[in-house]
């Protein structure tokens, strides 16, 4: 292995002593993150302390600060709020009181702080760092530590997780929390909506984010609210006239209800608040329309974490771990957080300090500004919410004589409605005509394509399945007859969204272009699959949803174990040779294994599963999970597998067996789904747009594209949504197994293994190097 690589093993936590805190409004995840850091803390060999209450356990001490163990972070996971409590602390404010805290620290050794709160807990923290050794000095004056303990715990090191559910803070995509809050708002909204359809109502509804648009803005966007009010970016004057006439448009065009979403610190241009009640009694007057008022409050706060919101915690807190045990005194604070996919490190007051000026940019009314220093994330969204919620007339419309066909292909994925919806909607705001492909290639053959207007795919968002319906059928076989509807319908573009038949669907489309110049036309491929097994993406459409039901189910059967005791689970997850399901699965619902295709395994690891099991049974955590995907092996079978778990663990446990089917295709689309499909799909679009004005050819009024970037896969890697020709994914792709050759999350695999106390070798190579948020915003202006 080349001399650059860095493994866990060489990291040696020995002597050092790491406390543990959450601290601000409570956030789901949070417990996932304290998990995380006090098992990897142990693994590395360090003592973990919880510090109960947040800063006010600091200041308190006693049995505040208790060391933790391994099995005390047990059955966490799946808990809302914080366990360890939290805690609004006005003595932490005082330095007296940060007198106290350093005290209780020094007292136990404690010189390595992993803080889980909003920005004002971190803020605490680094002025709690800036002032240790001050505060050491004053605490051997009177004589309270010996000049000894003052020297061996002379520097303080801190590491920030964001945990707040209005995602508030510069410099990390997603805060611990956000995704768990966008879960319970769109519940809210999916119930209301069926209530709404029934008598024809408008429902104005208020969402948390006091300065942070976040929340309203995303769930406005994942169930395709009509009006969307937000702090970072006031309507404009007028904006009365304009919502009624959006809504009465909307009545007009058949739809039954309206969906009004506000953030509780929307605001106006002159800075003055903008109230549900206010929005009601507007439309009362102008309308007369039947209108209620539904205040969420503080059930977005509650509830169990997401499956997303597990594994970004988890990722978190190892590597809050990691950052802590290679700082050296002179290391900033740092926060840990994601952007895209990848795992980075950024100086906590650079983070503070960015988030601070988005709010003295609203302050002065730079609302353009406060939109850019909220990040791309926040920005992208709130171009995709603009682009499919202002319906233009067609007199506004630029008129294209374009044709751009969608349809879906393969098994059915949560999320790929939303997709469609939004490819409709963008196509027809810049100019399409759209068309919609009923049943996959099998349809297209057939001719089941017809015009799709803009109200045909409203309330599409979230619907769970594929509404225009999906085949594997392969279009090789029907290649004439497919190139005959193309020519029949005069198609200019296809965009095909689906899963690793859609894939291989696009190749072979691409490689009929020789023959067949109607496919000599800009495609495009969006991948939808549960499986995420699709080369060129590290995510796919309805993987997220596929991994919330493995999620669920195990919660539930972890509960009927844990009533049981001395049980073991196994657990068939679907993905074919993919294990992605299976091993992320495993890490959010807390399993002790995950057998998967990618990591061959024989009889001697199943004995040393059983054996590790055996262990635990005697231990206060007396029940067992093991995920299985449903490929990983032609013999080692899930029927083999129980009956060697029962057989080995006669008299210490028994066992059960599950295979959860289909139920993972199905559902109702998670926020993440919708929100992914929504961009991922207008992305998509935009491309189609601009390769069409590329290839047309003014001489005989002709599309014509036949060059390798003109048939490709849109894909999110690391950090982008990237395009790239299918014909060179070609050799990143293990054709027989369905699954690309390189996986990003078989590097979550140790991470998983670490935290269900297997001793294992970890390549942290990539874990975060301190970068610099500004130089990030420039870096990534193409992502999500």
């Amino acid at each position: 292995m080349p001399d650059n690589k860095k493994f866990i093993e060489n990291l040696s936590g020995t002597g050092k002593c790491i406390g543990v805190l959450t601290s601000g409004g409570d956030a789901q995840g949070m417990n996932a993150a304290v998990r995380a850091v006090v098992r990897m803390g142990i693994y590395v060999g360090a003592k973990v302390y919880f510090i109960h209450e947040g800063y006010q356990g600091m200041v308190d001490g006693g049995d505040n600060i208790k060391e933790a163990s391994w099995e005390s972070v047990s059955s966490m996971l799946q808990v809302g709020g914080t366990v360890i409590g939290s805690a609004r602390c006005k003595d932490f404010r005082t330095h007296e009181g940060r007198l106290r805290a350093a005290l209780n620290l020094v007292q136990r050794g404690i010189t390595n702080l992993c803080v889980i709160g909003g920005d004002g807990s971190l803020t605490g923290a680094n002025l709690f760092r800036e002032e240790w050794s001050g505060l050491l000095d004053e605490l051997v004056q009177s004589g309270e530590i010996s000049e000894e303990a003052s020297q061996i715990h002379s520097a303080l090191h801190i590491v920030g997780m964001v945990g707040s559910i209005d995602n508030d803070f510069c410099g990390t995509d997603m805060t611990i929390g956000t995704d768990s809050a966008l879960h319970r708002i769109i519940e809210v909204v999916d119930a209301i909506m069926t209530t709404a359809q029934s008598h024809q109502r408008t429902f104005v509804l208020e969402v948390m984010g006091r300065h942070c648009g976040y929340l309203a803005l995303v769930s406005a966007l994942a169930c395709g609210a009509d009006w969307v009010l937000i702090p970072e970016m006031p309507p404009k004057d007028g904006w009365e006239e304009q919502m009624c006439n959006k809504l009465s448009e909307n009545r007009a065009d058949k739809k039954r209800l309206n969906i009004i979403i506000v953030a509780e610190g929307a605001i106006d241009q002159s800075n003055k608040p903008i109230t549900t009640e206010l929005i009601k009694d507007l439309v009362v007057r102008c309308l007369g329309f039947d209108t209620r008022v539904t205040i969420l409050g503080h059930v977005q706060r509650g509830g169990t974490p997401s499956a997303f919101d597990r594994i970004l915690a988890s990722r978190m807190g190892v590597e809050a771990v990691l950052a802590l045990l290679e700082a050296s005194p002179g290391t900033p604070a740092c926060v840990v957080s994601l952007c895209g996919n990848q795992a980075v490190r950024l100086p906590l007051m650079e983070c503070v300090q960015m988030t601070q000026e988005v709010q003295k940019a609203m302050d002065e009314k730079r609302f353009e500004d406060a939109v850019r220093l909220r990040g791309r994330s926040f920005e992208n969204n709130l171009n995709t919410y603009k682009l499919l919620s202002h319906r233009k007339i067609d007199s506004e419309l630029p008129h294209s004589s374009f044709n751009v066909a969608v349809l879906n292909v393969g098994a059915p994925a949560a999320g790929m409605n939303a997709a469609v919806r939004s490819a409709v909607r963008v196509g027809i705001t810049e100019g399409h005509t759209m068309f919609a492909v009923s049943d996959g290639f099998e349809g297209f053959c057939k001719g089941q394509i017809k015009e799709i207007k803009w109200g045909d795919v409203g309330g599409w968002t979230g619907q769970g399945g594929s509404l225009l319906g999906t085949k594997r059928t392969l279009p090789a076989k029907h290649i004439d007859k497919i190139a005959e509807q193309m020519r029949i319908h005069n198609i200019n573009a296809l965009l095909v969204i689906g899963g690793f038949e859609a894939y291989l669907g696009l190749m072979e489309l691409q490689a009929a272009r020789s023959k067949h110049a109607e496919f000599c036309v800009p495609m495009v491929m969006v991948p939808a699959t549960v499986s995420n097994n699709i080369p060129g993406s590290d995510l796919s459409i309805g993987a997220d949803t596929a991994l919330n039901a493995i999620t669920d189910t195990c919660d539930r059967i972890k509960q009927s174990a844990s009533g049981t005791k001395r049980r073991v689970f196994i657990i068939e997850t679907m993905g074919g040779y993919c294990g992605y399901l299976a091993t992320v699965g495993a890490l959010a619902a807390g399993a002790d294994a995950a057998y998967i295709y990618e990591e061959p395994f024989d009889i001697r690891d199943l004995q040393s599963n059983v054996e590790h099991l055996t262990e635990k049974m005697k231990t206060s955590i007396q029940r067992g999970l093991v995920l299985r995907n449903e490929n990983c092996s032609v013999n080692y079978t899930t029927d083999f597998i129980y009956q060697l778990y029962s057989e080995e663990g006669k008299g210490v446990f028994d066992c059960r067996k599950n295979v959860l089917g289909h139920m993972q295709q199905g559902g109702s689309p998670s926020p993440f789904d919708r929100n992914f499909g929504t961009k991922i799909s207008a992305k998509a679009m935009q491309w189609i747009s601009k390769k069409l004005k590329e290839c047309y050819r003014e001489d005989d009024g002709h599309v014509f594209a036949n060059t390798e970037d003109s048939a490709c896969l849109l894909g999110m890697r690391r950090r982008a949504l990237v395009f790239q020709p299918v014909i060179q994914l070609k050799d990143e792709t293990d054709f027989v197994h369905r699954i690309p050759k390189e996986q990003w999350w078989l590097r979550l695999r140790p991470l998983m293994k670490i935290l269900a106390k297997y001793k294992t070798s970890y390549d942290v190579s990539d874990s975060g190097q301190l970068e610099h948020i500004i130089r990030l915003r420039t870096k990534d202006i193409s992502a999500i």
